[in-house]
C-alpha cells in the first residue's frame, strides 16, 4: 500500500456516500478509510465476513469494498450471499469492488460470475481505489432513461431489475443485466467491445478485457434468444454489437 493521497476531482457529488470497507487487516481498513474520508465518503468498517454481512443487512451501504481473503466466511462467499439475496427479494445490485492479494485468473473469473463491479490486486494505492469506488457508484446512480422498455418482446425493468423474454422471466447475473440495460437505452448504436468495457465495466485492464464483452454476449444470447429466433443483440462484423429495435 502506497501513502494516502489528496482528495479525488468531482467528488462533491458523491459526498456522504456510504462505503463499507471489509478487511481483516487493520493497517488496510484504516489506509483505506482515511483516503475516503478524505474524499467526502461516509465509512463503515468490518473485520470479516460474517460482520460484513451484518453491516449490509444493518447499514445498507451505498458500495462494499471486499476482500476476499477473510476469515470464517470468505469474500466470495460473502458476495455470493449478497447476490442471492438480491435476487430473492427483487432488490438493486449494491455495487463491489473486490480486493485480493493473489493475480489469479481463478478468482477474478468467479468474481465477475457472482457480479463483482471492480477488481484490484494487493498492494494497491488507496487513491487509485478511491477512483475505482468514484467511477462505479457514478455508474451505479445513474438514472435510467425509462422505468420499463420493451423491445421486439424483450422487457426489461431498470428499476427493478428485471428482464422477460415474451413474459418469460429471465434470470441474469450483475453484469449480464448492466450490459443489457445499456444497450437497451443505446438501440441500433454500435459499440466496440471497448467502449462496452469503458461504458458498463470501467475496463480494469487488470482484470478485464474485450473477450469479457464477448463472453458476455454469448451468455445474454443463450438465455435470451431460441434457435431459429431472430437475435436482439446484432454482431457488426469488425466493429461490436448494437441492440436491435
Amino acid at each position: 500500500m502506497t501513502s494516502v493521497g489528496q482528495p479525488g476531482r468531482g467528488v462533491a457529488d458523491l459526498r456522504g456516500r456510504r462505503v463499507l470497507v471489509v478487511d481483516d487487516d487493520a493497517r488496510v481498513r484504516t489506509l483505506v478509510s482515511w483516503q475516503l474520508e478524505a474524499d467526502g465518503f461516509a465509512v463503515l468498517e468490518a473485520p470479516d465476513g460474517q460482520r460484513a454481512l451484518e453491516r449490509i443487512r444493518r447499514d445498507r451501504p451505498d458500495l462494499v469494498v471486499l476482500d476476499l481473503s477473510l476469515p470464517g466466511i470468505g469474500g466470495l462467499d460473502v458476495l455470493r450471499r449478497v447476490r442471492e439475496s438480491e435476487r430473492a427479494e427483487g432488490t438493486a445490485a449494491l455495487p463491489v469492488i473486490v480486493l485480493s492479494g493473489r493475480s489469479g485468473e481463478t478468482d477474478r473469473i468467479v468474481g465477475l460470475d457472482l457480479g463483482a463491479d471492480d477488481y484490484l490486486v494487493k498492494p494497491f494505492s488507496p487513491g487509485e481505489l478511491a477512483a475505482r469506488v468514484r467511477s462505479v457508484l457514478r455508474r451505479a446512480g445513474g438514472a435510467p432513461a425509462v422505468t420499463v422498455a420493451d423491445q421486439r418482446g424483450l422487457a426489461i425493468d431498470f428499476a427493478a431489475r428485471e428482464v422477460a423474454v415474451r413474459g418469460r422471466p429471465v434470470d441474469l447475473t450483475a453484469k449480464e443485466f448492466d450490459l443489457l440495460a445499456f444497450l437497451v437505452r443505446h438501440p441500433r448504436q454500435v459499440f466496440t467491445r471497448a467502449q462496452l468495457l469503458d461504458h458498463v465495466w470501467s475496463a480494469n485492464p487488470e482484470w478485464q478485457g474485450e473477450a469479457t464483452v464477448t463472453e458476455h454476449v454469448r451468455r445474454l444470447r443463450h438465455k435470451l434468444e431460441s434457435p431459429g429466433e431472430r437475435r436482439f443483440i446484432r454482431t457488426v462484423r469488425g466493429v461490436g454489437y448494437a441492440l436491435e429495435r
